[in-house]
């Protein structure tokens, strides 16, 4: 089995990471920004608090510090007082990683972690194959089959590829430092206006003939995306597009058998938006749109007997909704104590991020969303980004970066 986790350069700044200050509990403290650190220890150091807040083992948590490290490759070591690499679709500021804690009830919320392996890359296409590499090096170590993605590789990966990203890694990160992983790819490689036939054949190629006309109407496809490895139902997972989106069209979005009530998405919808009540930062109205960055609808196909998807998502993001991420965390908050989920590893979570005051800044909390797959529980996701380059300032009203971040 590959040892990724015993790379020389990995261990060397895994080494060089600052040592933690702890509280008389073993506890980690908050933390200060470090002098001329890199981007892969900023990001390491926000993996080990972050899987401490999730409930992962110490020796858990620095496997998969290093498995980062190895993942993001040469940009690891970039200073953060140099600017990004480039310009990542992945996160506002162009951070390459992107945390999300997904929450059910009666249990500890599963961390998850989302990379751009190809990040610095000298093109689009050199972005996907540095992507593919590292993907294929975790099923070497990990012992996992990339043959649907080898599937599908002529379609996601042209010679001369378009659109806003090539290949994102996210990985799942569970008790044995061994993590379920996923692939995002993108619709619009062989352009934007190829992006639907792309996703219909795709799903096609992997047995879901029917399954592209189940689909709702959407402005575009945004991502197309696969489980590979140790699923107990591997999915295909089809991101779609909602501009203007309300609370009134947001339940017509589901095509999931025995999905959410439609007044659960719609009071979720409210909530997440600011919608839901009277108070700084609300935005009422029984049908406001979202007019600024759109809201997206996640359709995951497991069976290739039904046309059917087995899963749904809706994806509000919350950092262009509400004035700051204390607000963002206002709202977070009710949603998880609505359905029965205890939010005390949220709050540790964004104190394992960032040391600033939520009111200092509008984009901690990138999106909440509201995730049902058939035979499972219902889950509130937060996505949580690393602010590795920039703190998005507060607004009154907040406008959305045209073409950064998703």
């Amino acid at each position: 089995m590959e040892q990724i986790s015993a790379d020389p350069d990995v261990m060397r700044q895994l080494a060089a990471i600052r040592p933690f200050d702890t509280r008389p509990s073993g506890r980690v403290s908050s933390w200060p920004p470090l002098p001329g650190e890199t981007l892969g220890g900023h990001a390491a150091r926000q993996i080990l608090r972050l899987c401490e807040a999730a409930g992962l083992s110490g020796n858990d948590s620095v496997e998969y510090a290093r498995t980062l490290l190895s993942v993001l490759g040469p940009v690891a070591e970039r200073p953060l007082d140099m600017p990004p690499p480039y310009d990542s679709f992945l996160s506002d500021d162009h951070t390459p990683v992107e945390y999300s804690l997904a929450f059910t009830p009666d249990a500890q919320p599963t961390l998850r972690v989302l990379l751009e392996p190809g990040c610095g890359a000298g093109s689009l296409a050199e972005n996907g194959r540095v992507g593919l590499r590292a993907v294929r090096a975790l099923a070497r170590r990990w012992g996992f089959s990339t043959q649907r993605l080898d599937e599908l590789e002529d379609l996601f990966f042209p010679a001369a590829p378009e659109g806003p990203l090539a290949l994102w890694l996210a990985l799942e990160l569970l008790p044995g430092g061994v993590p379920k992983v996923k692939v995002y790819l993108n619709p619009a490689a062989s352009g934007e206006e190829r992006s639907v036939a792309t996703v219909r054949e795709a799903l096609g190629r992997l047995g879901h003939d029917r399954a592209f006309g189940s689909l709702p109407p959407s402005e575009r496809p945004l991502f197309f995306a696969l489980d590979l490895g140790d699923w107990e139902e591997p999915r295909a997972k089809v991101y779609l597009v909602h501009r203007d989106l309300s609370a009134r069209e947001a339940p017509g979005l589901v095509r999931t058998p025995g999905g959410p009530a439609r007044s659960q998405i719609t009071r979720f919808f409210r909530t997440a938006a600011g919608q839901a009540a009277f108070g700084p930062g609300s935005r009422l109205g029984l049908d406001v749109p979202l007019d600024r960055r759109p809201g997206l609808s996640c359709h995951a196909f497991t069976s290739t007997r039904s046309a059917r998807p087995s899963g749904f998502t809706l994806h509000v993001p919350v950092r262009d909704y509400a004035r700051h991420d204390g607000e963002a965390l206002d709202r977070a908050v009710t949603l998880l104590r609505r359905h029965g989920m205890d939010p005390a590893p949220l709050v540790e979570a964004l104190s394992a991020v960032t040391p600033r005051r939520l009111e200092d800044g509008a984009g901690l909390i990138a999106y909440l969303a509201l995730a049902h797959q058939a035979g499972k529980p219902l889950r509130v996701t937060a996505y949580i980004s690393s602010e590795a380059y920039e703190v998005r300032p507060p607004a009154a009203a907040p406008i959305a970066r045209v073409g950064a971040g998703r």
